[in-house]
């Protein structure tokens, strides 16, 4: 059995470009990795096979649309395993559709729960490739800590960070589509009449001013430097997001805003104290389903408890890469955080 633990992701700088003629949008994403996160436990079993638990379970697909799923026969196919036999159980505290990257998260953990049940031994940069071809969050849930991605975000420098940034999650009842959310901001840029395509937005890049917040662990500083360009795009989908974003404000968050993608909403707060009676307020408000205190920068995926490891038993039948089914942590570009429809 192997355990493995890896963090939620807030995007405190999320900068979209234009969109391109393949359906993407360019990205100066500025990842950060909290402590809120789920784990993925792995144990020999036959085919791949999917439980979850936890306050979101319902609405986890349980099937080859799930990117831990995906995720081992990718790692399977990748070293020319036969069917390599595993089951892979999801304990979900990630909010689901939240905009927090948890199926990508999820996609991240199963690739190294699998590596160590298997006694694979795959080179880090290795994982890190087949991450990117699940989709453009997983191999940030693989690096952890703070990073800049750019491209659809999964091409990645790790940043410098000083200290302890204390964060609160609010969750919101229900999901948001990533893609929807792009397309949605599309629709904006027109009709402000600034053009939304790459030829019309400006390729967007990383804030001075947020890079040397973080590097000077400046908590009021980043406050004033957090930016998403999909909030107007989230607020526009889902008006509510508003009221919580102003709650969180004010029972004393130093800055707010849309995680990703939506619906969760991000308040930075200036320590653990803050965040505790921020989380309180926002959970007495009404404007949230609940409310989590965290913290961060923390690790990317890591192994947690292993028991009796062994190989899991193989059988006949080569597997190969799955293609990019829809539903929770997909990939491609129907989904997954940074991506947009073609023709959106």
């Amino acid at each position: 059995m192997i355990t493995v633990r890896v963090p939620a992701k807030v995007n405190v700088q999320l900068g979209v470009g234009g969109l391109r003629a393949d359906g993407f949008h360019d990205l100066a994403n500025v990842f950060f990795a909290v402590a809120l996160g789920d784990e993925v436990t792995a144990t020999p079993g036959e085919g791949v096979t999917l439980t979850c638990s936890g306050p979101d379970a319902a609405v986890v697909p349980l099937d080859d649309t799930n990117l831990a799923a995906r995720a081992a026969r990718l790692l399977a196919a990748h070293h020319g395993l036969a069917d390599p036999g595993v089951h892979l159980h999801i304990a979900k505290a990630i909010p689901v559709a939240g905009g927090m990257a948890g199926g990508s998260a999820d996609g991240a953990a199963a690739l190294v729960a699998c590596d160590a049940l298997w006694q694979l031994d795959t080179p880090f940069e290795t994982l890190l490739r087949l991450a990117a071809e699940l989709g453009s969050d997983v191999p940030f849930a693989l690096l952890g800590g703070v990073a800049l991605g750019r491209g659809r975000g999964e091409i990645l420098e790790p940043l410098t960070v000083e200290g302890t940034f204390h964060w609160v999650f609010a969750v919101a009842d229900g999901g948001l589509s990533t893609p929807a959310v792009f397309r949605e901001c599309d629709r904006l840029r027109e009709e402000a009449g600034t053009g939304s395509s790459d030829a019309q937005v400006p390729t967007p890049d990383a804030d001075p001013a947020l890079l040397a917040a973080l590097a000077e662990g400046d908590a009021v500083a980043l406050a004033a430097a957090l930016a998403n360009d999909l909030q107007a795009a989230a607020l526009s989908l889902r008006p509510s997001l508003a009221a919580t974003l102003r709650a969180g404000t004010e029972a004393g968050a130093l800055g707010a805003l849309v995680s990703g993608s939506g619906p969760t909403c991000a308040f930075l707060t200036k320590d653990a104290e803050a965040a505790a009676a921020v989380a309180q307020a926002l959970r007495a408000s009404g404007t949230c389903r609940t409310a989590h205190a965290t913290h961060g920068p923390v690790p990317g995926a890591a192994v947690l408890a292993t028991a009796a490891p062994e190989a899991a038993v193989l059988g006949t039948t080569v597997l190969g890469t799955m293609g990019p089914e829809a539903g929770h942590g997909t990939t491609g570009p129907e989904a997954g955080h940074g991506t947009a429809a073609p023709g959106a």
